[in-house]
């Protein structure tokens, strides 16, 4: 091999090496920066992070849990797995999307990469569900996303927020087939996964306008829109739970967290109307296994025994 050759291979192994999966170093200057930059200061209320905070999620590592799932499709329950996926990104605000380095145009999010994986009879289902939360203010998510595989097909929705809630959706159902449409601004069940990890405190409670998950619309072939839902913090000397209520929609979704910083999610509980004649069934999901790892690093073949300490292999 060439010299010449070997300098071309090499810049390209270094540039597959950038756009991989990768994150940030924990930059704390830059990180500093980002956190007291104008964009911020603009978008919103601030929000005080604690040292504590800090400390946890920006360390440059994730927080990943799995969960034993009973996932109700079709009337039926279906065994499963369920992952949560919670890390700090630096974000850029205007195109919504993670960036290569922290920089005064940057914020920090923390994302949630949410997953289930189950089998319909023969065939499988993934669904995935991100959402991305500001950090340093107080506002909604700056953007969502789920996408369905099965068999049949896949679909993918995603929403942005910008002047309003802009929504997209794109399906191989006849009826469902490509969306587009603005909607007021309102909470999102999306976002409050973050909102716990981030201050449960600042979960809303009583009577509340809400948009249903992005994975809800989907499922049960239902047209994005805004909902009347009743919520609930209940907090315990060791779990606090959270109750959401659709009355119309005969929804309800619990979910059950550690009443301490960093506040982890141990178990969710979604409830919806019968699937045709059959009784309301519930869908669970049980903690199994808990690791902080900087994953994106741990791609390699040798690396896959890791799953094991997440229960997650056969």
């Amino acid at each position: 091999m060439s010299r010449s050759t070997l300098v071309v291979l090499l810049s390209i192994f270094a540039l597959f090496l950038l756009w991989g999966c990768t994150s940030p170093k924990n930059d704390s200057g830059a990180r500093d920066m980002a956190l007291e930059s104008s964009e911020i200061k603009k978008a919103g209320e601030p929000r005080i992070l604690s040292d504590t905070f800090k400390q946890y999620w920006f360390a440059g590592t994730a927080e990943i849990t799995s969960y034993e799932l009973m996932q109700e499709r079709y009337g039926e329950l279906r065994k499963g797995t369920a992952v949560t996926v919670f890390v700090s990104e630096d974000f850029l605000p205007d195109t919504q999307v993670k960036a290569e380095r922290s920089s005064k145009e940057t914020i920090p999010v923390l994302k949630l990469n949410r997953t289930k994986k189950f089998l319909t009879g023969i065939y499988p289902y993934s669904v995935m569900t991100s959402a991305f939360s500001p950090v340093a203010k107080k506002d909604h998510a700056i953007k969502l996303s789920t996408s369905v595989q099965e068999w049949c097909g896949q679909a993918y929705m995603q929403l942005n927020n910008r002047a309003k809630f802009d929504f997209v959706s794109h399906s191989y159902f006849e009826g469902e087939a490509d969306q587009e449409v603005s909607i007021d601004k309102t909470w999102l069940e999306d976002e409050l996964w973050n909102l716990i990890r981030i201050n449960p405190e600042d979960l809303p409670t009583g009577n509340i306008t809400i948009i249903p998950s992005l994975e809800y619309h989907r499922m049960r072939h239902k047209k994005i829109a805004v909902q009347n839902a009743v919520a609930n913090l209940k907090q315990g000397d060791s779990i606090t739970t959270y109750h959401l209520r659709y009355p119309e929609l005969e929804r309800d979704l619990v979910i059950y967290f550690n009443s301490s910083f960093p506040f982890e999610i141990e178990k969710w509980e979604e409830t919806n109307s019968a699937w045709g004649n059959n009784e309301r069934l519930t869908t669970t999901a049980t903690r199994m296994k808990r690791i902080k790892n900087a994953y994106w690093s741990r791609n390699s073949n040798a690396d896959a025994a890791l799953r094991d300490s997440l229960g997650l292999n056969p």
